[in-house]
């Protein structure tokens, strides 16, 4: 199957850019990278009267961070920032998670903007930009706005963006200390969409006692799932079998799966209950050293 007849445009900056979507409102779509949009335009599941081809804009493709921050611009390739020492060295649960999306190829072609903007609950990026608290920095004609990510995506392959905006860069905050962080999926094969995926980020105290906490899951809710009793229940903890026990079972209570032809919700349910207790225990080690 083909896609539908459209108009196709190729935007020299980001002014020009952002005027072709004010014009054709929800008539036109950006393409990036393609690895969301081109299936879905193949199986005439979307059919967008005009396509604005953003992958001259050159200046919407940057790593760059500063004392706190880790800044990612929206058309940096996913294996870009998977083999970028200051993504390692800033924010390695960035470099963790993105090595699960697709294949190598995939990851050459898709961006980092493509795949948080299509919002799939089950996708790695969504779920590290809701565990690490990230910002999306949008931008329309009238204006640039900053949204957090609990505030950004808002239930299946939906978000906080109008049709006359886009995507420009996306801030990580930098954890200072004593940090570790985890990332594990189970997938029915390598390169697959989640079944269910874990995201941990925490810090340490002197004493081996959790300071902050972060845990967030994809693949049991509509959006990626923050856990946000987790630092409640953990904080001024070590992380022993009795605490991560009651984090599952916490996390067991909080997801809501669906069932597919590809797993039951119970399936998936038990899936959030190990992978927290694997993502736990590993973050907590790494942060120890």
């Amino acid at each position: 199957m083909k896609p539908a007849k459209f108009d196709y445009y190729r935007p020299k900056d980001v002014s020009e850019a952002l005027s072709l979507l004010e014009s054709s409102g929800f008539d036109g779509k950006i393409i990036a990278g393609g690895q969301s949009l081109v299936p879905i335009m193949n199986m005439r599941l979307a059919t967008p009267e005009c396509l604005i081809d953003i992958n001259g804009l050159h200046d919407l493709n940057f790593i760059d961070s500063d004392d706190h921050t880790l800044k990612i611009g929206t058309m940096t390739r996913q294996s870009t920032v998977e083999t970028s020492e200051l993504v390692k060295k800033k924010c390695g649960l960035v470099t963790e998670a993105v090595a699960h999306i697709g294949h190598l190829q995939t990851r050459n072609r898709g961006t980092i903007g493509g795949s948080i903007v299509h919002a799939d609950p089950s996708a790695e990026l969504p779920l590290v930009l809701m565990a690490l608290n990230g910002t999306l920095h949008i931008s329309s004609e009238e204006e640039t706005r900053s949204v957090n990510a609990e505030d950004f995506f808002l239930t299946f392959l939906t978000t906080d963006m109008m049709p006359n905006e886009m995507l420009t860069e996306i801030h990580l905050p930098i954890w200072k200390g004593r940090v570790g962080s985890s990332f594990q999926e189970v997938a029915r094969r390598h390169g697959d969409f989640a079944l269910v995926a874990a995201a941990c980020q925490l810090e340490l105290d002197a004493h081996d006692r959790i300071s902050d906490i972060r845990l967030a899951l994809g693949g049991v809710e509509a959006i990626p799932l923050l856990i946000e009793d987790a630092k409640e229940l953990l904080a001024g903890e070590k992380v022993t079998d009795q605490a991560v026990q009651k984090i599952a079972e916490l996390v067991a209570k909080s997801v809501e799966p669906e069932s597919d032809l590809h797993a039951s919700a119970a399936y998936r349910t038990q899936l959030a209950k190990v992978l927290t207790t694997r993502v736990l225990y590993q973050a907590y080690e790494r942060a120890k050293g």
